[in-house]
This record gives structure tokens, C-alpha cells and sequence, in this order.
């Protein structure tokens, strides 16, 4: 047990066979949190995580480097900080706005978390980045299931209508009424397509306890004129 205590320990400095497995450790790691990502086709996927928790774990590497062996007299944490700051460009890129809808932000969340976890592997901080991973993982790849339920059962529904034209709106509106749901706020706004501009509605609404959200769904789908609608 002491020989693999050493063993680990030695392999949180900065010599040769530190740096490999700090490395294999990154692309490992990276790599779970990637290959769920890629599975769902999303902007950075697999490879970039990799590369993401490599270019971490290379410049607190770098930065360990220069403080203990070059005896460079430096904040090893500056570099660990840039990457963190540089990662927030990179997260923005994988985000996605399309009129009311916003996607890519758990992406973004993973490539940042990706980098703290490379930055912990680069500081020799393994039984950290073990737990994070782990943790990441989980929550990407399990808890959309149990957020979709958690949204599902809400009395607060949120929905994105398109219509053909603005003399369906007030039809909308009624259906909604007449099945005794609160209207907090609505927005209009027009989208183009590729024949003419079709008014798209943003709709934030109450339900009673009995509605469904399926209910409220298939109501709205059944009027004359609705071209879409998604829930937010």
C-alpha cells in the first residue's frame, strides 16, 4: 500500500513519466465527458473536450515547471487563470440563439468544467479530478431525463407558437383561456421564412394542477394557422 502511495505521489511532479500520465489521464477524461457530447451532436464534441482538458493540464503543467525546476521566481496559478478566462471564448462559440431559443450551455458549462478538471490533473490534484469527472459525467448523461420530468410536472409552461398570420393570435389566446390557464407575459416577434415573415409567439403561462403539458400542447397544435410549436 505505501509502494502505491509513492508510486502516486511521484507521479505529481513534473518529470517524464508525471507529465505522460497527466496527460493519458487528460484525454481519458476529457474524453468521457466529450464522447456524450459528440453522441448528441453537439457543437464540441469528443475531440474537443480532449484537446480542451489537454491545453489545461499542458499549461499548469508549464506553470509547475518554470517555478520548480527553472526556478523562475512566477504565480503558477497566472497561466491556470488565462486558460480559465480563454475557455469562456471557446464556451461562447458552442452556444446557439435562434429567435427565443437558446442552446449550447451545458456544452459551454462542459468545455469550462473540462478545463478546471485539466487544470486539477496539471497540479498533481488527481483525487479531485476523479470526483469531478465522475460527477460530470453523471450530471450530463443522467439528469436531463430527471430536468424533462422535473419541467414536465410544472404548473409554469413556457411555449414558442409560429402561426401563419396575426389573425390566428387572438384565437391562440382564447384556447389558452378557455382552458383555464394563466397568461404571465407574451412576446411577438416576426420570423422570416422563405416564402413571407410568420409571426412567432412567446407565450409564459400558469396551469391548474389537473392540466398536462401534453394536454396544453396537443390544444394548441389543433387551431387552424399554427404552423409549430415547441416548449421552451
Amino acid at each position: 500500500m505505501k509502494h502505491l502511495i509513492d508510486t502516486i505521489d511521484s507521479l505529481r511532479g513534473s518529470g517524464f513519466a508525471a507529465l505522460a500520465f497527466k496527460l493519458t489521464l487528460a484525454v481519458l477524461f476529457g474524453g468521457i465527458i466529450g464522447i456524450e457530447r459528440g453522441r448528441k451532436r453537439r457543437p464540441a464534441g469528443y475531440r474537443t473536450h480532449i484537446i480542451v482538458c489537454m491545453g489545461a493540464t499542458l499549461a499548469m503543467c508549464i506553470s509547475r515547471y518554470a517555478f520548480e525546476v527553472l526556478q523562475v521566481n512566477t504565480d503558477i496559478s497566472r497561466l491556470g487563470a488565462q486558460v480559465i478566462n480563454g475557455i469562456g471564448f471557446l464556451g461562447a462559440g458552442t452556444i446557439i440563439v435562434t429567435g427565443q431559443h437558446v442552446k449550447g450551455l451545458t456544452t459551454a458549462a462542459g468545455l469550462w468544467t473540462c478545463a478546471c478538471m485539466g487544470l486539477c490533473i496539471g497540479a498533481g490534484f488527481f483525487e479531485c479530478a476523479i470526483v469531478a469527472c465522475i460527477v460530470i459525467w453523471l450530471t450530463i448523461s443522467y439528469f436531463t431525463g430527471l430536468e424533462k420530468n422535473l419541467i414536465s410536472i410544472s404548473q409554469n409552461m413556457n411555449v414558442n407558437v409560429i402561426v401563419s398570420d396575426t389573425a390566428v393570435i387572438h384565437g391562440l389566446f382564447e384556447t389558452i383561456k378557455r382552458m383555464d390557464i394563466k397568461i404571465y407575459d407574451s412576446e411577438i416577434t416576426n420570423i422570416k421564412n422563405l416564402k413571407n415573415e410568420s409571426p412567432n409567439v412567446l407565450i409564459e403561462m400558469r396551469m391548474p394542477k389537473r392540466r398536462r403539458h401534453s394536454e396544453v400542447i396537443a390544444a394548441i397544435a389543433s387551431i387552424e394557422g399554427v404552423i409549430s410549436i415547441e416548449e421552451e
